[in-house]
């Protein structure tokens, strides 16, 4: 085994010891809460290294001393990114999604919905979907509000556009309601609609940040398939933080693998992997107090 690790470390481009990998993962955690595994050591390599190769160093350390004495956040965002794993597609989980469509429905208008982990824009855009196809309009009285960490794919999702192959899943219906086929150099993509869009804000956000750039209260949370890349006390954090931007009937929508009762006791389950505020936690506070404590 020792003769495989060595074998390896020499076919490499770049000095990548164990105390490197330490680092990586001390600093990932401090600055955005993810927990890497022990396993991750080759993803650590590949993703970091081609950082090194952008930005001009020769090994892992000298590049983690600049990281730490420069205090650079172009390069701490790149650093983040880098590390930042968005696996994600449209109606995802469709189970969530006709339990949003009749949460909706009773629910007075305007309407907000923050998705807190939006990746390329396949999440946020289905729960813009799901909105147009419960008021059976393209202008649902709903606000989006899609937040992510990693500003690359930020700007994948506000633009909007995408492989075909994204969308070929989805009825006919749906693609055609919902996106424009490209056409000469754009062919073989999709392009959301403007109506589609224009219920959706995207702006960068840490969950890991003490103060979170939100005012008022939501009507439902998606932070689904994020809260697996944290520890128990990160998630705990967090999920102190979803209570005072609830409504007292906000849900807040998990991934498949996640199980938030055993986190925190703000929450109980109301079915599959969907969470309400526990008898008790509903939020009476003011707009004005979650404003002090939030913005």
């Amino acid at each position: 085994m020792t003769m495989l690790k060595d074998q390896r470390q020499e076919e490499r481009e770049f000095d990548f010891t164990a105390n490197d990998f330490s680092r990586v993962r001390k600093l990932i955690y401090q600055h955005a809460g993810i927990s890497l595994s022990e396993a991750k050591s080759d993803m650590v390599y590949s993703r970091i290294g081609r950082r090194l190769r952008t930005v001009g160093f020769d090994t892992f350390k000298t590049y983690l001393d600049n990281l730490e004495s420069e205090n650079n956040p172009v390069e701490w965002e790149a650093f983040t990114n880098a590390l930042t794993t968005n696996l994600t597609s449209f109606f995802r989980e469709e189970h969530h999604f006709p339990i949003l469509a009749e949460h909706l429905a009773g629910l007075k208008k305007p309407i907000r919905i923050w998705c807190s982990a939006a990746s390329t824009g396949e999440e946020p855009y289905t729960i813009a979907m799901t909105a147009c196809e419960a008021f059976s309009t393209l202008k649902p009285p709903v606000e989006i509000i899609a937040t992510d960490i990693d500003t690359n794919v930020l700007a994948t999702a506000a633009r909007g556009v995408y492989p075909y192959e994204r969308v070929s899943k989805l009825s006919d219906e749906r693609r055609k309601r919902f996106f424009q086929k490209g056409t000469g150099a754009h062919e073989g993509s999709v392009r959301v609609r403007n109506e589609l869009r224009s219920l959706i804000t995207f702006q960068q956000l840490n969950l890991l940040d003490e103060q979170w750039p939100l005012q008022d209260q939501f009507d439902a949370i998606f932070c689904r398939n994020v809260m697996i890349y944290f520890d128990k006390p990160t998630q705990s954090k967090i999920l102190s933080h979803f209570v005072p931007l609830m409504k007292p009937h906000a849900l807040l929508f998990a991934g498949h693998s996640e199980n938030f009762l055993y986190v925190s006791n703000d929450f109980h389950l109301r079915g599959k992997t969907v969470y309400e505020l526990s008898d008790g936690k509903s939020n009476k506070r003011s707009s004005t107090q979650v404003k002090e404590r939030i913005v």
